[in-house]
């Protein structure tokens, strides 16, 4: 049985800066350390850090029942008012928001003041989304998540609109849903918010899925981009499985198949990718001894 690990499976750049950032606070031993919110969607990183004293922080609680303290910004950013609220509270306050999420938090600020007219693509119920929403200080904006919303926008022709995305958006519905507002005749500023990391990682995965007899894609319940992920490879390979850890993977899928491919989310340990092809490389070994 032929293995086919995604290169691009794994932490991205933005996770694993976030992470290094809560790690190298913790080496300075301070007496309390919050993450506002989970710093990824990845339960047992999350699991892990809260072992070493991190306290989650979630949105909306009540920050006067903390004892203030360094408090570290969760990768996908969260609105700015946020951020002078914790600091009024006397938080220290350590940004680890992506740099690509930082950037649309920053370009929807500057295109709002500008009087344009902002659309998100995106899930509206993402900690990045709602983030981004917060960097909007006249709140005129829309959240759109595929062909038909946008298709439903009714501007005024020759009103400015800024269109963003989120950064894990699915690349093709992007380019869908940019043709249909192109068309309603706006002036359109048109911003591939996208991140190569997630644009490549898609292109490699629906690639990987195409060729394969099944698919598994690893990542957190919570994942955005794993579960784009897993849409997209189900797209190309109906027999395309999504797990947390290699506890969850029915290892029947894998019986009487040539070969298999696994990819993984941005926030998806690589001790956790290692586990799982390596428990499909011992499966395809105990086949090849028992059919000798």
């Amino acid at each position: 049985m032929e293995i086919v690990k995604a290169q691009s499976a794994g932490f991205c750049f933005g996770v694993k800066r976030a992470l290094d950032t809560v790690y190298k606070e913790l080496e300075k031993k301070p007496e309390h350390i919050y993450t506002y919110g989970p710093i990824i969607h990845n339960e047992i990183v999350v699991k892990e850090l809260e072992d070493h004293n991190v306290v989650v922080i979630e949105e909306g609680e009540d920050l006067s029942k903390y004892e203030p303290g360094v408090i570290i910004i969760r990768s996908h950013g969260v609105p700015e008012q946020t951020i002078l609220d914790l600091e009024e509270r006397g938080f220290i306050v350590i940004n680890a928001t992506c740099p690509f999420v930082q950037k649309i938090q920053r370009s929807v600020k500057k295109y709002d003041l500008e009087d344009y007219r902002i659309i998100i693509t995106g899930d509206i119920n993402h900690p990045e989304v709602q983030g981004i929403i917060g960097w909007i200080g006249s709140k005129e904006y829309k959240v759109i998540k595929d062909v038909s919303e946008a298709e439903a926008i009714s501007f005024e022709k020759g009103e400015k609109v800024c269109l963003v995305s989120q950064t894990t958006f699915n690349y093709k519905k992007f380019e869908d849903i940019v043709e249909i507002i192109r068309k309603k005749g706006y002036d359109l500023l048109c911003l591939n918010t996208i991140c190569n990391a997630t644009w490549e990682r898609q292109k490699e995965a629906r690639e990987i899925a195409d060729k394969v007899d099944v698919m598994i894609v690893i990542g957190g319940k919570n994942s955005s981009n794993s579960q784009k992920l897993f849409e997209i490879c189900k797209e190309k390979n109906e027999d395309t499985y999504f797990i947390q850890t290699v506890d969850d993977l029915d290892f029947s899928v894998l019986e009487s198949i040539d070969s298999v491919g696994i990819t993984a989310g941005a926030s998806t340990p690589n001790k956790i990718i290692e586990e799982v092809q390596g428990t499909c490389q011992k499966k395809a070994l105990n086949r090849c001894l028992k059919h000798q």
